[in-house]
C-alpha cells in the first residue's frame, strides 16, 4: 500500500511539475508575436505617413504649377488684350488689322506655351506621386 501510495505522489508531482514549466512555454511565443505585430503595425503606420506627405508635397507642386500656367495664361491674354486695343488705334486700317492679327498670334502662342508647359509640369509630378507609391509597395 506505501508503494502506491508513493506511486501516486510521484505521478501527481511529476504531472503538476510538467504542467508547471509548459504553462508559461505559450505565453512567451505570444508576447514575441505581439511585439513582432506592433512592429509591423508601427512600420506601416510609417509607410503610410510617409506617403501622405508625398502625395501632399506632390499635389502642392502640382497646384503651384497650375496656378504659374494660369497666370502666365492671363498675362498673355491681357497682352493680346492691349496689343488688339493698340492694333485697334492705329491710322490704317490694314495695318492695325496685321498688327492685332500678330499680337493676337502672339498671344495665342504664349497661351498654347503655357498650359503645355503646365502640363507637363502635372505629368511630372503625378509620375513622381506614382514612383513613390511603387516605391512604397
Amino acid at each position: 500500500m506505501t508503494k502506491l501510495l508513493a506511486i501516486l505522489a510521484a505521478t501527481f508531482f511529476a504531472a503538476s511539475s510538467f504542467a508547471a514549466s509548459h504553462a508559461g512555454a505559450p505565453m512567451a511565443g505570444a508576447s514575441a508575436a505581439t511585439a513582432t505585430t506592433k512592429a509591423e503595425v508601427k512600420a506601416e503606420g510609417k509607410a503610410d505617413e510617409k506617403a501622405a506627405k508625398a502625395t501632399a508635397a506632390a499635389e502642392k507642386k502640382k497646384a503651384k504649377a497650375d496656378a504659374k500656367a494660369a497666370k502666365k495664361a492671363a498675362d498673355a491674354k491681357k497682352k493680346a488684350d492691349k496689343a488688339a486695343a493698340a492694333a485697334t488705334a492705329t491710322s490704317t486700317k490694314v495695318g492695325a488689322e496685321a498688327s492685332k492679327d500678330k499680337a493676337v498670334a502672339n498671344a495665342n502662342a504664349k497661351e498654347v506655351k503655357a498650359v503645355g508647359a503646365a502640363n507637363a509640369k502635372e505629368v511630372k509630378a503625378e509620375a513622381k506621386v506614382d514612383a513613390k507609391a511603387d516605391a512604397k509597395k
